[in-house]
């Protein structure tokens, strides 16, 4: 087997398993939380979260302007395997031609820069950087296969990870809250309860006695309930059905 085809198998694989995979960070974030001494300050404690929550958040967002922004059956909705009958080059598409792995990337970033050990965003980094480089090499062979010349110029003028904001060009497919809300509800959910469950395991460690995290602890629970109501209405209704989506 070339290493081209090795990379593109190697690169399928992780594909099928690319909602789970990134799970195996909290291997290496849990025993930082452990070993990690607050601030002696709340107040410095509290600022450091919410700068690492904006940093998941942007990542969210990206996420967000991605599915809006997609053309229906295209590469980055399939579970097994790429799929995509239209080549999407407008929004956020028109800047980054991955932009729902660079979102994932900031969304895990944010994650892992919460301990404050400088060791874990780097492995983050690093991680991600081998993950997704082989994913993005299968899914480009794939969109090469499929749309030719027109993938090689929508390639050649659009970066892969790093966006170039002056080259955006306005998508035809309007924003749509009722189709974020259907397909990103887990994301969200994914990303507080990671929150949440980091500052309980770092509650437990370094406070006596146990004092929880209320805010955090709150926050689950309501993105959970949000998150239980959106799937029902995902599965039993039309309510967060968009026609051309």
């Amino acid at each position: 087997m070339t290493l081209r085809n090795h990379f593109e198998a190697s690169g399928n694989w992780l594909f099928r398993r690319r909602s789970y995979l990134p799970l195996l960070l909290l291997a290496i974030l849990v025993p930082a939380v452990v070993r990690f001494q607050y601030p002696g300050e709340q107040r410095e404690d509290l600022r450091w979260e919410f700068f690492c929550l904006a940093v998941s958040l942007s990542g969210l967002a990206i996420r967000v302007l991605a599915v809006t922004h997609a053309a229906p059956s295209t590469s980055g909705r399939g579970t097994a395997e790429p799929i995509a009958d239209t080549l999407n080059t407008a929004g956020v598409y028109s800047v980054v031609r991955h932009p729902l792995y660079l979102g994932n990337y900031l969304l895990w970033l944010g994650v892992t820069l919460l301990p404050g050990v400088w060791w874990c965003p780097v492995i983050c980094s690093l991680a991600f950087w081998l993950y997704y480089e082989r994913i993005a090499f299968a899914e480009e062979e794939f969109l090469h296969r499929r749309f030719g010349d027109v993938w090689e110029s929508w390639a050649a003028r659009t970066p892969a990870f790093l966006p170039a904001l002056h080259r955006w060009r306005w998508p035809e497919r309007r924003f749509s809250w009722r189709h974020v809300l259907r397909r990103e509800y887990s994301a969200l959910f994914g990303l507080v309860a990671s929150f949440a469950f980091l500052e309980f395991v770092g509650d437990l460690a370094h406070k006596r006695p146990l004092e929880i995290d209320m805010g955090w602890g709150i926050a689950f629970a309501c993105t959970a309930v949000a998150c239980m109501v959106l799937r029902t209405l995902k599965r039993r209704t039309r309510l967060l059905h968009v026609a051309d989506r």
